[in-house]
């Protein structure tokens, strides 16, 4: 990987001897110096013991892409289209230089030293949701079962059967139906529990398939917009969470992991946002895993000072941005957390979270980019 800046810390100074997994947060999807630097962090960590990188996508679509970094067919422009949600292929360069160096790394190292690829997101967006159908067809099939789980796609993927209780098909009798032959499945998949790769396969389609169906289950709600979005918004950490813990019992004797992700998905404290003119919040998945691991689980935070592309201008001095500014030439990591106001010229349309007390609360230190990149380098 081609290196953007020269630490001046060692990655050890801010992780313990105990750290199984290390969140590093971004504050908006819009900005991609974070994810160029994830990638260098990503190759220090390998040399230090590291085995595994989960992102903030998909946790099915990135099974594909564990498959390709272990030298498995297909080719990068396909893996990448297919392999990511919310875009992250396609439009992040850096996931691409990150997957390519993935498989190179592993092409000539034994199987207990290669490096795994995880998602670990739900299969949606908060106000869309796939058809559960392809996940339980998966485990059927793994299983063997002669059942039929044909069902309009359609009618369960469009946006309006998340956005209007009245067309969501979560509380219908075929919902119940799906449910029903879904949980059965996995009593019998548990049945014959197995450490086959293929069993884990078909547990993780079938969990992902009945935690569809429970979200679809909510959205057919008739509550009040802020009720259903809090719901949704919860509901979808928690499966980011529940994963992040599969991921580990996966990866725990191989090495530690690296999660990346918005800060709002790996703070220790509570996630707000507003959305669609509701003030919407949360327990973040690093909120949930934190009591579970104990100091098991450190998160760096990412902050930052400037991006000319989407307009974040330099930040006021008084401000906990402007506060970090002055420490760094380009990046850095620090556990020296500032003092300082909140910054409030950041717009909605940016996606920026900007740095306060309670985002320092919840992490272990700040990765702080003074001014930041466009997509490319």
């Amino acid at each position: 990987m081609l290196r953007l800046n020269h630490m001046s810390q060692d990655i050890r100074e801010f992780i313990t001897p105990f750290t199984e997994l290390l969140g590093f947060g971004e504050p908006t999807h819009l900005e991609h110096a974070h994810t160029w630097i994830r990638n260098e962090l990503f190759e220090q960590l390998a040399g230090l013991g590291f085995r595994s990188i989960a992102l903030e996508s998909c946790r099915i679509r990135g099974l594909a892409v564990d498959d390709f970094v272990h030298g498995g067919p297909g080719d990068l422009d396909t893996i990448m289209k297919e392999g990511f949600s919310h875009s992250f292929g396609e439009n992040w360069p850096a996931n691409r230089e990150l997957v390519q160096w993935m498989r190179e790394y592993n092409s000539d190292k034994a199987p207990q030293e290669q490096l795994s690829f995880h998602g670990f997101d739900f299969q949606g967006e908060t106000a869309s949701a796939p058809s559960p159908r392809p996940y339980l067809e998966h485990a059927r099939d793994h299983l063997g079962e002669d059942v039929d789980l044909t069902i309009d796609d359609e009618e369960w993927s469009r946006d309006e059967a998340v956005l209007d209780p009245a067309r969501s098909p979560g509380r219908s009798a075929e919902a119940v139906r799906l449910r029903e032959i879904g949980t059965g499945m996995l009593m019998r998949l548990h049945e014959r529990k197995s450490t086959d790769e293929a069993w884990a396969r078909a547990e993780t389609y079938l969990t992902a398939g009945l935690s569809l169906l429970q979200y679809h289950r909510e959205c057919a709600e008739p509550n009040p917009l802020g009720v259903r979005l809090n719901r949704l918004c919860q509901m979808r950490d928690g499966v980011m969470a529940r994963n992040l813990l599969e991921i580990r019992r996966a990866e725990a004797a191989k090495g530690p992991t690296f999660v990346f992700a918005h800060n709002a998905h790996l703070q220790r404290t509570g996630s707000s946002m507003e959305m669609a003119g509701e003030r919407v919040e949360w327990l973040s998945a690093g909120a949930l895993v934190a009591p579970i691991l104990g100091d098991r689980y450190t998160v760096i935070g990412g902050t930052l000072g400037r991006n000319d592309t989407f307009g974040l201008g330099e930040p006021d001095g008084a401000t906990l941005e402007g506060q970090l500014q002055g420490r760094f030439t380009t990046w850095g990591v620090t556990a020296d957390k500032p003092r300082g106001t909140t910054r409030t010229d950041a717009r909605p349309e940016m996606g920026y979270f900007p740095l306060d007390q309670h985002l320092m609360d919840g992490v272990d230190a700040l990765l702080h980019v003074r001014v930041g990149r466009p997509v490319t380098r």
